[in-house]
């Protein structure tokens, strides 16, 4: 049995695992993100709540860079005391078990390729859509994180006006409709001609995205995920028609893109960092 947290700017989970499956699960808002000591606290307590004797490890997910070899997370998304924290070395002298820590989207996909859509494909890409834009990468079925843990970050890539998150997430929204996803989604759901139109024209950014992903790594399946997955039926076709013009138009045929079936993936994801080193 190990132990797995997927720590998010608002909450955190955290599970029992065993061979991928969850046998103890408990999860909590994120409380005096401002105070370090305070959330270590909260995050060692959720820990706790979930443990067993005989668990051998702790896996983390966090969205943020992270010195593997280390454990030390940088800069992590909206929890504002989370500069520089050596999380490895904090968690294991507080349980005594090895931790192993990565980025929450390398474990989204890892997740994926052990145990969901992205399995006995030998190469795979993992697309989380939400506030920001973020990537895994699985190459000879082993996970990539590159030199510092941001390989994978295709969102920083330079695009139009801006880079490609800032079309292919929440942004876009926000910053070039002046509306939210969320109330595109659900003007869309209700016929409203304008809402529909934005999520075309969001599907024709994605395309566009996932021609990068094909350019760079050329895997055998893109895996998407994230909150905006929702309105995959309204963006779907704009983003598979926008990709048609491939320079590479064997490749679009042989690519799988999958839309992520599993809201645990990437909890399932974290236990795995503890199998692929202990």
């Amino acid at each position: 049995m190990v132990i797995a947290v997927d720590l998010g700017g608002t909450n955190i989970r955290a599970g029992l695992m065993e061979n991928g499956r969850i046998l103890k699960y408990k999860d909590t808002r994120l409380i005096n993100k401002d105070i370090l000591q305070s959330t270590l606290d909260q995050l060692a307590g959720l820990i706790d709540s979930v443990s067993e004797p005989g668990v051998k490890g702790i896996g983390i997910g966090v969205p943020s860079v992270v010195d593997v070899s280390s454990g030390t997370v940088y800069d992590v998304t909206n929890i504002p005391s989370w500069k520089k924290v050596g999380l490895k070395a904090i968690l294991e002298k507080r349980f005594g078990i090895p931790v192993n820590v990565n980025n929450d989207v390398n474990c989204f996909v890892l997740g994926e390729h052990r145990y969901g859509l992205a399995r006995g494909y030998s190469s795979a890409v993992g697309l989380a859509i939400g506030t920001g834009l973020g990537g895994g990468i699985i190459i000879n079925n082993e996970l990539y994180a590159g030199n510092n843990c941001g390989a994978g970050e295709f969102g920083n890539v330079p695009y139009l006006d801006g880079n490609i998150e800032a079309y292919c997430s929440g942004d876009f929204f926000i910053k070039k409709c002046k509306t939210t996803a969320l109330a595109s989604y659900n003007e869309a759901i209700k016929g409203d001609h304008t809402a529909i139109e934005r999520w075309k024209e969001f599907g024709f950014h994605m395309g566009n995205a996932i021609k990068t992903v094909l350019y760079t790594y050329d895997p055998e399946v893109i895996i998407l995920g994230g909150s905006l997955t929702k309105a995959y039926d309204f963006f779907a076709g704009a983003m598979m028609k926008s990709m048609q013009d491939c320079l590479f138009p064997e490749s679009i045929k042989r690519l799988k893109v999958l839309l992520s079936q599993n809201e645990n993936i990437a909890l399932i994801g974290a236990s795995s960092l503890v199998a692929q080193v202990h």
